[in-house]
């Protein structure tokens, strides 16, 4: 071949090179989509050591709960079943729903005396319409003529008495006077309705044990929270759901939201995943971005004994691989090894505080506090 003919094939394999290169850039530069590997890294990944710089954990003073990546009160979780795959959330059998309790630690009771025992039928006809006085909820259980035991008013049972209690505190703050006057006034309307006699206790102490347990609450309450964002290209919904699926993640009750489900069925989930909802909404999902995932962990929500903090430490290290991102708090600072080791610590003391209070995390009365 004459040295013409070669420098027109040189010059046809430079420009299919150029337009191969400018391909595999615009498709690398795109958001990451489902089914799409991670590239490998250039170097070797590693774990962050102990001897690292830890980021800054300074908390408010008195505060009694995790020093670092801590979030604001959050909206109350809700149920949401599923079943999670890998083994550090393996699936279980569901077990029985855990109903809400009057308990003396958490609630203003009024105990409501009647002449002679009642009907479940009877006293349904006559419950509020609501049973919420502002932002707290209130119970109504009855004592069973068989079985001696209080419960929540069933049909098909007898009563020989009947009490109510409203919450003293949640997260919207403690039981104020206007609330509890509400409270009363449904109270006292359905107590007429049976034909029974009301024994309310006195508005001021119960405002002042309001306030004592908000105080406690407030300074034991730990909603963990840390953020991944793309270390390369940011990540399509698809891709998201895919490998979250992978960690136990299933589809929560609201948009951009997976959960890792609680063992106990309609128990609130061990952990959430959120990210932009407009994302998850979008008429083409693959080809929406996110560029912010957060994974929280309710603290006062799930037992000590389950190992939620184990589960939302891991869940971060697997994913931040699997979505080849990087761990950080709200501040923008990396969490490595010694950041999570102190936020254990504290939690430990955490655990421990809330059982002396007879209110461990995880507990009926816990989870209503805490809501």
């Amino acid at each position: 071949m004459s040295l013409t003919g070669w420098l027109v094939v040189l010059g046809v394999l430079v420009v299919a090179g150029v337009v191969i290169h400018g391909v595999w850039a615009a498709r690398r530069a795109g958001p990451r989509g489902a089914g799409e590997s991670v590239p490998p890294p250039v170097a070797e990944r590693r774990e962050p050591s102990l001897a690292e710089h830890a980021p800054s954990t300074a908390s408010a003073p008195g505060a009694e709960q995790p020093t670092a990546a801590a979030a604001s009160a959050s909206e109350a979780t809700a149920g949401d079943a599923a079943e999670p795959s890998e083994p550090a959330f393996e699936s279980r059998p569901s077990a029985r729903r855990n109903t809400a309790r009057i308990d003396a630690l958490i609630d203003a009771i009024v105990p409501l005396t009647l002449e002679a025992p009642i009907a479940a039928e009877f006293a349904l006809m006559h419950m509020p319409a609501t049973r919420r006085a502002g932002s707290k909820p209130f119970l109504i259980e009855g004592l069973d003529t068989e079985t001696g035991e209080w419960e929540p008013i069933s049909a098909g049972h007898h009563y020989s008495e009947v009490q109510a209690g409203v919450l003293l505190a949640n997260r919207g703050g403690p039981l104020n006077e206007i609330e509890y006057s509400e409270f009363i006034q449904k109270i006292e309307a359905f107590a007429q309705g049976i034909g029974a006699m009301p024994d309310a206790p006195d508005m001021l102490d119960v405002a002042a044990r309001a306030r004592e347990l908000d105080q406690f609450a407030g300074s034991h309450d730990a909603q963990l929270a840390l953020r991944l964002v793309p270390a390369g290209a940011a990540w399509a919904v698809g891709f998201i759901v895919q490998n979250a699926a992978r960690h136990g993640f299933v589809p929560g009750a609201l948009p951009g939201r997976l959960v890792v489900p609680g063992e106990e069925d309609g128990a609130p989930p061990v952990l959430t995943l959120s990210f932009d909802p407009q994302a998850a909404l979008a008429d083409q999902p693959s080809q929406a971005v996110v560029s912010e995932l957060t994974l929280s962990l309710d603290v006062p929500q799930t037992p000590a004994a389950a190992e939620p903090y184990g589960a939302w430490q891991d869940a971060a290290r697997s994913l931040a691989q699997d979505l080849d991102a990087k761990l950080i708090d709200d501040a923008g600072r990396p969490l490595n090894l010694h950041a999570f080791a102190a936020i254990g610590a504290d939690l430990g003391r955490l655990y421990a505080q809330l059982e002396l209070r007879d209110l461990p995390a995880g507990s009926p009365a816990a989870r209503r506090l805490f809501s």
